[in-house]
């Protein structure tokens, strides 16, 4: 549509502005400049485009917003409460203090209206691509002539910080494979980051870069004021079905500041005497604060009233497909409400000792391959591992433009390319689309988690339910030697608020590990896998699994407890049989996730890792950690080594007859001491 002006336009914009800047200042902390410079292309986006119902911000249709250059929240906040979300005056009085819904950088789960958690750049970006890719599943899967159910776009505000940063990268470049044309990148070209002008290292051309990636790129060279270019900008980016789309759009950052165009704007409060000329400048009273004039509520109480009509007349259109299409209907509602399907739990296997020794990839891979068939939502991928990672199932169809003949959207498999933290991010923004529309499985070596850290940390922290499949989990992958054998990674992601990380012993602890997982819905998890077989151990069971640790060998007036996780639970039991064979009873427990074991209750705990004898870890990482739960450790404090995975387990004296001998001193030790043992589980002050 053409761009028509509207005469409170440009209050409007100022409005934006002088809120943000009156936001930054009361808090005497935060980013003004980027607020400031990025006020007309919001205002534009907002009041012509974007598609959204503040009465019901979870509208699954909504367009999708995300700021990726998140410090510059005051334009997010001002824009939530101006569209009337549950953000008011108050709040943004409230800015950056403790407790308050509108924190320093954007954060879901905090501030109505935020749809993904942005702080560290480029996260947000990659998120963005994320969100795109599931509205275009969704509405290949769903969608039919003459109901577009799922259409929505995603737009997405980016910095030269972002676009430095290697995620965005890696993100950038599989969004222009994949084609989708639902994603629009608005670029804030102010041509400044924190240590000054982008001139000292950043003077790529940036728009050529998007090219190659095959994007669609777009100029707006006066961001200021051309408020017809931004918006024939916009409309075009609309129009192309088949890229996603740059629009490069020049800015003043900080503009109407004294030191417009400066780092000085970036990231401090600006002086009350230029706060006072801006304001006079943008015809605000300066000694009033917070103002939004009666013209600027009007026209977003418009938008919001937009939203809601459309909202309205998507919820008719539902309906009528309802009536054509009753079981998609069905499972569309289903998924909004964020429920599994009924009995899909029965779709995990269940294993006997007798059963054949398996890797737990193996095992993870028949997991998959069963929960594919119950569960529509669930989308794997891998980053160019599969044949290792074995995350794909038989018959899967590719997420791959239909054009490429590679599959098409409805494909519920993702080729992720070499892109671990790409992919991490990717899977967070395919999980916040909301609901249990689709829930991403994403798979990599635990080793290369590492590469993805940053996506780890913040899927925990928005609380998503995104499932790593972490294969090659130990020196147990053998030759590739330290590299890629992992011995500090679990510690770090156990250290991990809200984040679940498993290491199953046999089948019936990997079906635990996604039972779990799947129905941890506020929760990142890490399934730590196999790459060598491991027995189907007598005593395991999908229930006892299910609570994070349990016993699995027990014995009454046992000399020492051994605890261990995944593949060291069979050397554990093993080094029980020989001191059985030495006059010593000796229990085993399996621990196979730490964090879902600690939720348990203090006397459930207890009966697993009870008083009255020495408790000794075997675990092929380093130790660090176990201290919560062992007296005594068998780890590895070092990195590993390349050879064959059985010599390399001997050479770091993780093998039945090493732990048995580490067991007996630990024995002797208590023993000489000569006074009750209590288990660290009684000495936790957290009962």
């Amino acid at each position: 549509m053409p761009f028509k002006p509207n005469d409170n336009d440009q209050k409007a914009i100022n409005t934006i502005r002088t809120l943000a800047l009156d936001t930054v200042n009361k808090a005497n902390s935060g980013h003004p400049g980027a607020p400031m410079g990025m006020a007309p292309v919001a205002h534009v986006l907002f009041s012509r485009f974007f598609q959204c119902n503040p009465q019901n911000p979870h509208w699954v249709n909504r367009d999708r917003f995300v700021l990726s250059n998140g410090h510059a929240c005051a334009l997010q906040y001002v824009l939530l409460h101006l569209l009337g979300y549950k953000v008011s005056i108050d709040d943004l009085k409230q800015f950056r203090q403790l407790e308050s819904i509108t924190p320093g950088h954007p954060e879901l789960g905090v501030t109505e209206g935020i749809e993904v958690t942005t702080g560290p750049l480029g996260q947000g970006f990659a998120n963005a691509i994320g969100l795109a890719i599931a509205q275009a599943h969704l509405g290949a899967v769903f969608n039919k002539d003459g109901y577009s159910l799922f259409d929505n776009y995603t737009y997405m505000f980016t910095g030269d910080g972002c676009l430095m940063e290697g995620v965005s990268a890696e993100a950038a470049s599989l969004a222009g494979h994949l084609k989708l044309g639902n994603l629009i990148a608005i670029y804030d070209d102010n041509q400044i980051s924190i240590d000054g002008s982008t001139a000292i290292a950043f003077t790529e051309d940036v728009g050529k870069r998007f090219e190659a990636y095959d994007w669609q790129v777009l100029h707006v060279e006066n961001g200021n004021d051309d408020l017809k270019a931004i918006s024939d900008a916009i409309e075009q980016a609309k129009a192309e079905k088949n890229k996603p789309t740059l629009i490069r759009l020049k800015t003043t950052i900080g503009y109407g500041s004294r030191d417009q165009g400066t780092h000085g704007v970036h990231g401090n409060p600006l002086k009350a005497d230029d706060t006072v000329e801006i304001k006079k400048k943008f015809g605000f009273d300066p000694e009033q604060f917070f103002v939004v004039p009666e013209e600027t509520k009007k026209i977003y109480s418009e938008i919001a009233q937009r939203g809601a009509e459309a909202e309205k007349k998507w919820q008719s259109q539902f309906n009528e497909y309802e009536q054509k299409f009753p079981e998609e209907a069905k499972d569309i509602k289903r998924r909004i409400d964020g429920k599994l399907p009924d009995g899909w739990e029965k779709a995990l296997p269940e294993f006997k000792p007798s059963d054949d020794a398996v890797a737990s990839r193996k095992l993870s891979e028949m997991i998959l391959a069963k929960l594919s068939t119950v569960v529509p939502e669930l989308v794997s991928g891998s980053a160019d591992l599969t044949p290792s990672n074995l995350t794909r199932w038989k018959n899967a169809v590719d997420f791959q433009p239909k054009e490429t003949g590679l599959g098409d959207y409805t494909g519920r498999y993702i080729r992720y390319g070499v892109r671990e933290h790409g992919m991490g991010a990717i899977a967070n923004g395919i999980a916040a689309y909301g609901g249990n529309l689709v829930i991403p499985a994403i798979g990599t070596f635990l080793n290369f988690v590492s590469y993805a850290a940053g996506a780890v940390r913040l899927a925990a922290l928005s609380h998503l339910r995104v499932i790593w499949v972490a294969t090659h989990d130990s020196i147990g992958l053998g030759e590739d030697g330290p590299t890629h054998q992992p011995i500090e990674t679990v510690a770090h992601f156990r250290a991990l608020p809200n984040c679940n990380v498993w290491r199953p012993a046999d089948g019936n602890e990997t079906s635990a590990s996604y039972y779990v997982a799947m129905t941890s819905t506020h929760t990142p998890s890490i399934l730590c896998l196999t790459r060598q077989n491991l027995p189907q151990l007598a005593g395991s069971s999908i229930e006892k699994a299910s609570k994070g640790g349990y016993v699995l060998h027990e014995v009454e007036n046992a000399d020492v407890t051994l605890v261990a996780t995944g593949s060291e639970v069979a050397i554990a039991v093993e080094a029980a049989e020989l001191l059985e064979k030495q006059g010593l009873k000796a229990r085993v427990s399996s621990l196979p996730c730490w964090e879902v074991f600690r939720a348990q209750s203090h006397e459930y705990k207890l009966s697993v890792l009870p008083d009255g004898a020495p408790i000794v870890s075997v675990e092929a990482y380093t130790t660090m950690g176990w201290a919560e739960w062992s007296h005594a450790h068998v780890g590895i404090d070092r990195f590993g080594s390349s050879g064959p995975a059985k010599k390399v387990y001997e050479f770091f004296n993780l093998t039945g007859p090493k732990v048995a001998e580490r067991a007996q001193k630990s024995i002797n030790y208590f023993k000489k001491l000569g006074h009750p043992v209590y288990s660290p589980v009684s000495h936790s002050i957290n009962v």
